[in-house]
């Protein structure tokens, strides 16, 4: 028995060979044993399967024919095919050609076959299929309600999963070919088509159907979705179509093996790569992935079918991305050429990552792309799709860039990743707006060339962009040199950004090492002993200072931003580097005794004093400060517990350090509570006012000199009093 190539229409009328016996088919049952109808089903999985395949017979009936996979069947003697697979696809087809031969107002006699499709699995979907063709709706409103309005519809027919399934189903159709027009007309010409094989009369049991549909897994979705990409590719060119596929099944395979999950399989390594080659593709073309399907099927649609006119190109970048990571072979491996160039540690010749990043970059991003995390945010973010697509670009030019270039250009890449995280964004709705299709052009540029391309507007950071073209032409002209800077940059408050340093003070980069390997507290208290290092942040109000436990505060400072200080920040490190060459907790506690003693026998005691000398102003957290009004009230601020907001942690530190725990939270630390009174902290007294009334009670001044500096030790006056009431 051979396989034939039938419509809907067709096979109704064709005959087959049954028992070398010619037998027309006039009848299409489901048995019993067949599952419900189940494309119909309203589970998210089900909806993406059924709006695709409805597309795709759209698509069949306006532009390209279709041929749907196949349908085998039993014919009997009297002409009844009883299908063992392709149930979901023959009644989809039914309910489209009943709806289309309503819509269209075609003569009975014409759809007359309809009448041959029945379903024996419930009396009641058989029913309805049978009042179904001779209901004429008039299409006024969904199809479903109007056909359960219907008086010979019983309710209790919902419950029936195969004809809620047919009702889900026929709005769906309604929805997808409402305005479609001549669609009987081609499908009578054959715009849709499937295979039909016959299967010997072996006497349909059950035993028969389980055997038959146990004989092994489903298709899988990955599965699925290269029957669909080769359908595509066929449309476009069959030989490049069967080029990929054998790719696919060969080359690919092969090379992502290694990276197979525990299910033995590389099917979903395999999609997230295509998904993060889809995306890359978007970029390129100047688009933002935001808002956008991430279903594999939409990408393959939008992307390489014949519907996108840069397909081909499409298709070549789809097959260069997989095609370059195939050249590892041996014990040339992918690991080994990422661990060639990329350590957690500086080393010669290598780019440092945070130890949050796995070196294996491409193994990251076949396992984890587009997953998203607890929190919501990218597991493969968006600078790892930057550095990755970056090590892609010299794969792809290899030939041309030697390995010290490369090493030397993705430095450059890394750096300014590392110095852009504002910048790197793919989103419409931020400030910074999408800007991957212009960092990719960017790091592009860096890797093929070396330079810096000063044309390209709102890529990544500005200052970082002006930095990198300087130390470009730096290490050209100072080649001997080059590996100094490299180690400077991979500091870990660094990161790549060395302005706070300079290359004009680049021979202090040993000192900055030997500095910050003293205790931090020391580092803080030693710069503030130099001048007021910190910088106050764009809001106006919040100042950054270093911190004695915490990084993220010296990298504020280090990397320069809208903050200002910078350069006096800059200044007055540069002033401590400059004190010696090698650095000692010792040598930084001679700087700041020497700072404190200087103070108390002049009698100057400016806030800074109070900073270095009493912890509570220390505490060790983000290095954040309240200042309303710091050029006129120096003395009135606050030490912040958070990162950027006034919180109820919040304390004024004169008054921690005298009152410790007697402090208010819900004044945010402004108040420390005195028996009925409360006392405040100003910028030259102290005011006690009473917690009822809020009136003045006492007035503790503070002796100032003509600059507003106090004259004597705040803390230790308050403490006086205290203890003498007391």
């Amino acid at each position: 028995m051979g396989t034939t190539l039938n419509t809907f229409i067709e096979i109704f009328n064709t005959g087959f060979e049954v028992d070398e016996k010619n037998v027309q088919l006039k009848k299409i049952t489901i048995p019993i044993i067949q599952r419900d109808y189940a494309q119909g089903r309203m589970d998210a999985e089900v909806n993406r399967i059924r709006a695709r395949f409805l597309e795709s017979l759209r698509q069949a009936i306006t532009s390209d024919p279709i041929t749907l996979d196949f349908v085998y069947g039993d014919i009997n003697e009297e002409g009844v095919m009883t299908p063992l697979d392709g149930q979901q696809r023959l009644t989809a087809l039914f309910l489209l050609h009943w709806f289309v031969a309503k819509k269209e107002n075609i003569d009975a006699s014409e759809y007359l076959f309809l009448e041959n499709f029945s379903y024996e699995t419930r009396y009641s979907a058989r029913d309805f299929c049978s009042f179904l063709i001779k209901f004429k709706p008039s299409f006024n409103k969904k199809l479903s309600e109007e056909i359960i309005d219907q008086a010979w519809f019983p309710l209790d027919w919902k419950k029936d999963p195969t004809i809620s399934s047919m009702l889900v189903m026929l709005d769906a159709i309604q929805d997808e070919f409402a305005k479609t027009q001549g669609i009987w007309d081609r499908l009578k010409d054959k715009a849709i088509t499937f295979y039909f094989l016959p299967i010997k009369d072996m006497g349909l049991t059950d035993e028969l159907y389980i055997k038959m549909n146990s004989r092994g897994k489903p298709l899988t979705q990955f599965e699925h979705f290269k029957a669909e990409l080769e359908r595509e590719l066929k449309k476009i060119d069959e030989h490049m179509a069967k080029r990929i596929i054998k790719k696919i099944d060969l080359n690919w395979t092969d090379m992502l093996w290694q990276y197979r999950g525990d299910d033995n399989v590389i099917d979903d390594e395999f999609l997230r790569y295509f998904r993060f080659i889809c995306d890359i593709i978007c970029y390129e073309n100047g688009g933002t992935t935001q808002g956008k399907s991430n279903n594999e099927f939409d990408l393959l649609k939008e992307y390489f079918s014949g519907q996108n006119k840069n397909a081909l190109a499409n298709i070549q970048t789809l097959e260069d991305y997989f095609d370059c990571w195939c050249s590892f072979k041996g014990d040339n491996t992918v690991d080994k050429f990422l661990e060639r160039f990329i350590s957690y540690e500086h080393q010669a010749g290598k780019i440092k990552f945070e130890k949050r990043y796995a070196i294996n970059i491409f193994n990251d991003c076949v396992r984890n792309y587009a997953d998203i995390s607890g929190n919501g945010n990218r597991i493969f973010p968006l600078n790892r799709i930057i550095l990755l697509y970056a090590i892609i670009c010299y794969l792809l030019n290899k030939t041309m860039i030697s390995n010290d270039e490369f090493i030397r250009r993705l430095r450059i890449v890394n750096n300014l990743i590392q110095n852009s995280e504002d910048e790197i964004s793919d989103s419409e709705l931020r400030t910074s707006g999408n800007r991957m299709p212009a960092i990719l052009k960017q790091v592009s540029t860096i890797i093929k060339t070396g330079r810096i391309d000063d044309t390209i507007e709102k890529n990544l950071n500005l200052i970082q962009l002006a930095e990198e073209s300087l130390k470009i032409i730096w290490v050209e002209n100072n080649p001997d040199k080059a590996e100094m800077l490299f180690e400077l940059e991979d500091h870990d408050l660094l990161q790549g950004q060395i302005s706070i340093i300079g290359l004009e003070h680049l021979d202090y980069y040993k000192r900055f090492q030997s500095l910050f390997s003293c205790k931090w507290d020391l580092i803080d208290c030693a710069l503030m002993s130099i001048g007021n290092y910190g910088q106050r942040e764009k809001n106006g109000w919040r100042y950054q200072v270093g911190s004695k436990r915490n990084m993220k505060a010296w990298r504020n400072l280090f990397h320069k931003s809208g903050n200002d200080g910078f350069d006096r920040t800059k200044a007055i490190l540069a002033e401590l580097l400059s004190r010696a060459d090698t650095f000692t907790d010792e040598i930084l506690s001679e700087i700041i005794n020497k700072y404190i003693y200087d103070c108390e026998t002049s009698n100057n005691y400016e806030w800074r004093y109070y900073y270095i000398k009493y912890d509570l102003f220390r505490p060790g957290s983000f290095g954040k400060y309240y200042w309303s009004n710091f050029d006129n009230r120096p003395y009135e601020f606050s030490v912040m517990k958070t990162e950027s907001k006034i919180s109820e942690n919040t304390y004024q530190p004169f008054l921690k350090t005298v009152y410790k725990n007697k402090l208010s939270k819900d004044s945010y630390g402004q108040r420390a509570i005195d028996g009925d009174n409360y006392i405040v902290c100003l910028n030259s007294a102290y005011v006690v006012k009473s917690i009822t009334t809020d009136e003045e009670v006492k007035r503790i001044a503070i002796e100032q000199n003509e600059k507003g500096i106090d004259m004597e030790d705040r803390i230790k006056k308050l403490q006086y009093i205290l203890e003498k009431v007391i």
